[in-house]
């Protein structure tokens, strides 16, 4: 296969697609203005999980909309003028939220996440990576039975799709992490995941690969992108690059640079927090934790564990706002023995979502040479090397390897 291929933005979407091409046979050039994996891909819990197949506008977000809606939720925050500025996303967002578009999505999610996890254990066998997954799962985690009944549509969920599961008590839950402090009444066990402890250098990695089997990587700003008669001139600091298709993975940063071209992409922009705590050698976890109440997850990451928050509705470039992280810290230490942060400020990325949650994939409507792989909210992670999977297929002029209907552009931008 020939043909020059600009991939514009380094994280995990962007680097799978690369190596992809590559090994199709392309001559293909990664940009972007950091080092692979150093934004959103870092800033996660490492977790490839068939659970992810559960959007974020399920049916059963009606009846958590209330307590949603008060805004302090460690689970849930939002920026009221953000909202208010976007009110056609909040509206298809929520027209979503029904049993007809929950079973579509969530069957193109779960083939998705599938598709990755396999090309995920590929790589990994390549890189001699395998024994760096953890292969333990996850524990959705419950403090009061209450709230682990409420959450029995959600389970039902996972047994519709086949994902294997365990009920835990709180005694099972302490003899599999016995680290944890004894708050948790009821647990569920997801056992279709893998997780892994550095995700900025899986990613990195992956990187590595592509560079040995001969890919370019520049580390610059876009400027600019230009059609011409036969591909695009890339405008970046210091030079010009002629190529013949481009490959948009930016994430957050994809709406405001499809504009030039005419395209708006109606993405909001799901923030997160991170910290990194230090352990003591006698507390450890061997697999990450959702504490579903406390709305956090606390993730074993290299020298210590990472704290992670849920949903932050706001604009990608907002001032932070730290209170979301220290509600969730407040919660972890309830349940496990944190020590110091490894940070002096908590880590701050934006995971870019489309209102029915499932991602871009496939040419920009007007633009058959320019290829989109955006708006993989918060489990690109889980979805990154399917995303490029299919990408590689489409380009090469292939039937991709699962059905790709779901994710074309045009459901969105014409």
């Amino acid at each position: 296969m020939s043909g020059k291929i600009a991939i514009i933005g380094a994280g995990i979407v962007g680097v799978c697609c690369a190596v992809e091409l590559i090994e199709r046979g392309f001559d293909v050039t990664l940009i972007d203005k950091n080092d692979p994996g150093k934004e959103t891909s870092y800033g996660n819990a490492g977790v490839i999980a068939r659970s992810s197949l559960v959007p974020l506008n399920h049916p059963g977000i009606w009846k958590s909309l209330p307590k949603l809606l008060r805004n302090k939720a460690t689970s849930f925050r939002y920026n009221p003028y953000f909202l208010a500025a976007n009110t056609n996303w909040t509206a298809k967002f929520l027209k979503h939220a029904n049993d007809k578009d929950f079973l579509y999505t969530a069957t193109a999610l779960d083939n998705l996440i599938k598709l990755s996890t396999d090309k995920h254990e590929q790589s990994a066998s390549k890189l001699d990576l395998a024994e760096k997954f953890n292969k333990k799962g996850w524990f959705y985690l419950y403090r009061t039975d209450d709230a682990f009944r409420r959450a029995k549509n959600l389970h039902n969920s996972y047994q519709q799709y086949n994902i294997k599961t365990e009920i835990m008590d709180q005694d099972r839950i302490f003899e599999l992490e016995p680290s944890l402090t004894t708050i948790f009444n009821k647990g569920l066990w997801i056992q279709d995941t893998y997780s892994y402890s550095d995700p900025g250098a899986l990613v990195s990695a992956y990187a590595d690969y592509f560079k040995s089997l001969g890919g370019t990587i520049i580390k610059s700003f876009v400027q600019g992108l230009e059609k011409v008669d036969q591909g695009y001139h890339l405008i970046l600091n210091q030079q010009r690059l002629k190529v013949d298709q481009v490959v948009v993975a930016l994430g957050p940063w994809a709406k405001d640079f499809l504009r030039n071209f005419g395209y708006q992409v109606p993405l909001a922009f799901e923030r997160g927090y991170h910290l990194n705590y230090t352990t003591s050698s006698n507390h450890q976890l061997t697999r990450p934790v959702y504490d579903v109440e406390g709305g956090y997850v606390l993730a074993p990451m290299k020298g210590g564990v990472r704290l992670t928050t849920g949903v932050e509705l706001t604009s990608h470039d907002a001032p932070p706002n730290y209170k979301q992280i220290k509600a969730a810290e407040i919660s972890a230490r309830e349940a496990f023995p944190l020590k110091k942060p490894l940070e002096e400020k908590p880590w701050l990325g934006s995971r870019p979502t489309l209102p029915d949650c499932r991602p871009i994939i496939g040419s920009a409507p007007r633009h058959n040479d320019l290829w989109l792989a955006i708006g993989h909210q918060h489990i690109g992670f889980s979805t990154g090397p399917g995303t490029a999977s299919i990408l590689g297929a489409l380009i090469s002029g292939e039937n991709p390897p699962i059905d790709a209907k779901p994710f074309r552009a045009e459901r969105f931008i014409s």
